[in-house]
C-alpha cells in the first residue's frame, strides 16, 4: 500500500472528482445485471435468493463503496480496475507516476 504523503494533491483531487461518476456507472451496470436475473424464467424464489446473494456480494465492491483516504487510493484504484469498474484509459488525466504505481500494484 502506498502511504498518504506519496499521493500528490492533483491525483487525490482528480480521484475525488471522478469516483462518484465511476461508481454510478458501475452500479448502473449492476442494476442491468439484476434486471436480467429477475427477468429470467427461474422460479420466483430462486430469483429472489440469487439477487439477494448478488447484492450482498456486490455491495462491498469498490465500484459501490470506497474508503475515502489518501492511504487507500492505490488500493481503491486497483480494486476498481479488478472489478472492471474502470480501465486504465479512465486514468488518462492522472500523473504518469501515479499510473505507473497503479500498474505496479494492480499487476
Amino acid at each position: 500500500m502506498i502511504s498518504a504523503y506519496e499521493v500528490n494533491e492533483k491525483d487525490w483531487k482528480l480521484f475525488r472528482n471522478k469516483i462518484a461518476g465511476w461508481q454510478d456507472a458501475y452500479i448502473d451496470k449492476l442494476n442491468k445485471e439484476y434486471i436480467n436475473l429477475l427477468s429470467s424464467d427461474e422460479k420466483p424464489s430462486i430469483k429472489f435468493w440469487a439477487l439477494e446473494k448478488r447484492i450482498r456480494n456486490d455491495k462491498n465492491d469498490a465500484g459501490v463503496v470506497v474508503e475515502m483516504k489518501r492511504s487507500k487510493l492505490i488500493d481503491n484504484i486497483a480494486a476498481l480496475l479488478d472489478e472492471s469498474a474502470i480501465t486504465m484509459d479512465d486514468l488518462e488525466e492522472f500523473s504518469d507516476e501515479f499510473k505507473e504505481r497503479v500498474r505496479f500494484f494492480a499487476g
